[in-house]
């Protein structure tokens, strides 16, 4: 994923790479990646196997990042793609072509063909879409399209899993007659017939190399590239235990034959090392299928969009695949069919299921003019929708990649996990050798297999897995249930900060309330007589709305829908002023017209004393009570009043009872503010508070340590957003919501805040578990081993199920039920 919008022309990529095996492997990339000049920032989460880094392209290109990663042993993963090419003349402009995408970041290699007229295209997904390559190649005057008979790239997940699969499966038969063999030592398994072949040295040799070196070679190579660059990892453990068991068994086979040729009677230990390697791979593959399972919020989102659209080109219905739909295209959306991009309805009457966006259960009605969200449902009616966002630019899109982001990012106890791995191997390699001097001199004198043995149990059981996987397989679990209950988490820090709220600062206006406040009273100089005042009270409606009509505030929308539903004719309005927090100021029909607060009047000089006591008798209905004034008088009061979602009362009940304090904010009047409150049972209420001094109101109740969060639109609110120790908007994804805030709440529901928290809590919870399980496993195991209680191959089958255990723990987040 790119950013070119930083001041500082900074740009963020994530990679892909394979060859991780464990914490170890993530640290050692993401320190390499961090001392390149020109890269500010490198995070590697194990789990999804990406690297996410933040660099100057001035200084490090995404070539330099890939061969510094390559350095240090790993590779990154790319995709290819296949394009026809139109408008090519001669060889210069397949030159160009090249030139132009050879130079296009996310973009690895390019070769055009100019007789068969197409472009092979090796590149970095999540760098780079397809669609931007067509786009690339149209901007210097050629046409690209993918072949028609193009298949999709293979999962990449999805083959490893598989080779995986094979890999344990072929160790399996070739180690099952040496675990035979081994159980026909065993006095009490005398009554299991061992065929004396399984018993021959030979045989056995036989069968366990194709294990140790081909089998088993990941782990050599692994080892080696983590020794080479000064590390060690699981891999160095594991090729220590294995291969000392192995060559130990093979001297003892050669050493037999030399000495007496009994091959049958010589105790071997080839089903140590073959056995070990087999339950490490069947524990890598159940690691594999339960991440795989980790990563189902995203693949569930993306299951939402739709995979084609018909589109009207050049007066004729042509089916394209989404990604290949254009802004400004026409595009048919018929009933039962999903909105396939972002767009606005140019013909035709419909009800949308927005409820994969919104929560709400009820289909919204749409006409020309309305907006359509891409991967909502349209219900009924044909619609035209001409597209205005497309591909990764549409709210789904945007969702996906918060949650990517959120779920390849990492939270700050995993700094705890990453210190500990980074010193665990040496520690653990240190003790096996002490493990295996203890046995040799002071336990049987001269007794070295036993000695060996030990050693081996010691450094099979220490592998750092389950404590490199704690963290991110919880982050990415919990991350991804949120997203499907539409609570979406900025990133791995939010969803670990969240759990420490103890103050939520709410905004009234669209969080508490509804937001679409309606017109309830107008009201002129009481001296009008009777027969009169519906004429005065419309004529005062009709100068207020046009005033009003050209602020897009939601008090101003409600005026104005109200002088319409009265069938009123607005005159027309011109120097236009807007007071942010106390009115408006405008001039109709040559007569000066101001709409606001009783500080707005007071500072023109006028006298409301009046007029006091019918405000606050509006005010102390809930209302919103606005001074009108014409030509340096007040005219009248206009008043609208907005109602509180349903589900605002039980909300602020949840949190009171986790032990949150609720604090409502709004620029509104005490009076008013005080209303809704009660209606919504908050007890503190900061009223006639203006935009620039919410965030000051933040700080204040941030005094003395309490983590507050602050509840808004993410637009008008955004400065106190950022102060605020999280910031939670209320919304539909757009870009400045997602922006502005650490959480965006989907359903615009206030029962999403106790949500989140408590999401939160769970998570969190859940890694504390993970590290304990994974550090217990570690602490009881390593001296249960040196102490010779042990077995090798029981080693390995622990530290195998204490990865697979973790992992599936962490899954459990993912059937969380709020």
């Amino acid at each position: 994923m790119m950013d070119n919008t930083t001041a500082s022309e900074e740009q963020q990529t994530t990679l892909q790479v394979s060859g991780m095996t464990c914490s170890a492997c993530a640290n050692r990339i993401e320190k390499g990646l961090s001392r390149m000049e020109g890269v500010s920032r490198a995070n590697v989460n194990l789990t999804l196997e990406q690297a996410t880094v933040a660099f100057d392209p001035k200084v490090a290109g995404l070539a330099q990042i890939e061969d510094k990663i390559r350095s240090l042993g790993y590779d990154t993963v790319r995709e290819t793609a296949d394009f026809d090419i139109a408008g090519m003349t001669c060889a210069a402009c397949s030159a160009r072509i090249e030139k132009v995408l050879g130079r296009t970041p996310g973009i690895a290699a390019v070769n055009v063909n100019l007789a068969l007229e197409t472009a092979h295209v090796e590149y970095t997904p999540g760098n780079i879409s397809t669609r931007e390559i067509i786009d690339k190649v149209s901007s210097i005057g050629y046409t690209a399209t993918l072949k028609a008979d193009r298949q999709n790239s293979a999962d990449h997940r999805k083959l490893e899993i598989g080779r995986k699969r094979q890999k344990w499966i072929l160790s399996a038969i070739l180690s099952l007659p040496l675990l035979w063999a081994m159980a026909g030592h065993f006095t009490f398994t005398t009554w299991i017939p061992t065929p004396e072949l399984f018993m021959n040295p030979w045989f056995q040799l036989i069968l366990a190399t194709p294990v140790q070196f081909i089998i088993g070679w990941q782990f050599y190579v692994g080892a080696y590239k983590a020794l080479r660059n000064g590390s060690a990892n699981m891999d160095v453990l594991v090729v220590l235990g294995t291969s000392a068991a192995y060559f130990y068994s093979l001297y003892l086979t050669v050493d037999s034959l030399r000495m007496s040729g009994m091959h049958h009677t010589v105790e071997l230990y080839y089903e140590t090392s073959a056995v070990l390697i087999t339950l490490i791979l069947v524990g890598k593959w159940f690691e594999a299928l339960a991440k795989g399972r980790s990563s189902d919020a995203i693949k569930s989102l993306m299951g939402l969009q739709a995979k084609t659209a018909l589109v009207v080109r050049e007066g004729a219905e042509i089916s394209i695949p989404v990604e290949e739909v254009l802004p400004g295209d026409i595009v048919l959306v018929k009933p039962g069919t999903k909105v396939p991009v972002d767009g606005e309805v140019v013909e035709g009457l419909s009800a949308v299921d927005e409820s994969m966006l919104t929560g709400e259960s009820l289909p919204v009605d749409k006409k020309p003019g309305d907006s359509v969200i891409g991967a909502t449902l349209n219900k009924n009616g044909m619609l035209k929708v001409k597209a205005r966002k497309v591909g990764r630019d549409t709210a789904l899109a945007q969702i996906i990649r918060v949650v990517e982001e959120a779920q390849g990012s990492k939270a700050p106890i995993q700094r705890i996990a990453d210190v500990i791995s980074g010193i665990f191997v040496p520690i653990v390699v240190g003790i096996a050798a002490l493990t295996f001097v203890v046995w040799y001199f002071w336990g049987a004198p001269g007794q070295f297999p036993d000695a060996l043995e030990k050693a081996i149990a010691v450094l099979v059981i220490a592998c750092p897995c389950a404590l490199g996987l704690a963290t991110p397989t919880s982050i990415m679990a919990g991350s991804g249930r949120a997203a499907e209950l539409g609570i979406l988490f900025k990133g791995g820090e939010h969803l670990e900060a969240a759990q420490g709220i103890k103050v939520v600062v709410l905004d009234k206006t669209g969080t508490v309330t509804n937001g679409k406040p309606v017109l309830t009273d107008v009201l002129t100089t009481t001296e009008i007589p009777a027969h009169g005042r519906e004429e005065a009270e419309n004529r005062l409606l009709s100068i207020t709305a046009a005033a009003e009509k050209l602020s897009e505030h939601p008090l101003a929308e409600a005026i104005v829908a109200g002088a319409v539903t009265r069938g009123l004719e607005l005159p027309s309005a011109g120097q236009f002023d807007n007071v942010p927090g106390r009115g408006i100021s405008a001039v109709i029909d040559g007569q000066a017209v101001s709409v606001g607060t009783r500080r707005m009047m007071e500072e023109k000089g006028l006298n409301i004393t009046d007029w006091a006591p019918l405000m606050k008798g509006l005010e102390q209905e809930g209302k919103t009570a606005m001074l009108v004034a014409v030509d340096g008088g007040i005219a009248g009061v206009v008043a609208v009043a907005d109602t509180i979602k349903e589900t605002s009362k039980a909300a602020v009940a949840l949190l009171h009872e986790m032990g949150i304090e609720v604090v409502m904010i709004t620029g509104d009047n005490k009076l008013t503010a005080q209303a809704i409150a009660q209606q919504a049972g908050i007890r503190t209420v900061l009223a006639e508070v203006l935009p620039e001094g919410k965030a000051e109101e933040v700080r204040r109740l941030q005094q003395g340590g309490r983590k507050v969060a602050m509840v808004g639109d993410g637009i008008n609110d955004a400065p106190a957003l950022a102060t605020a120790d999280t910031g939670m908007a209320i919304g539909t994804g757009t870009d400045v919501a997602m922006e502005a805030a650490d959480i965006t709440l989907m359903r615009g529901d206030l029962k999403s805040i106790p949500d989140a928290i408590i999401m939160s809590r769970k998570t969190m919870g859940n890694i504390k578990q993970n590290l304990f399980w994974a550090l217990a496993y570690n602490t009881i195991g390593i001296p249960i081993a040196a102490l010779g209680f042990l077995a090798p191959w029981l080693a390995g089958a622990a530290m195998a199920f204490s990865s697979v255990s973790v992992v599936l723990n962490a899954l459990r987040l993912q059937r969380v039920k709020l």
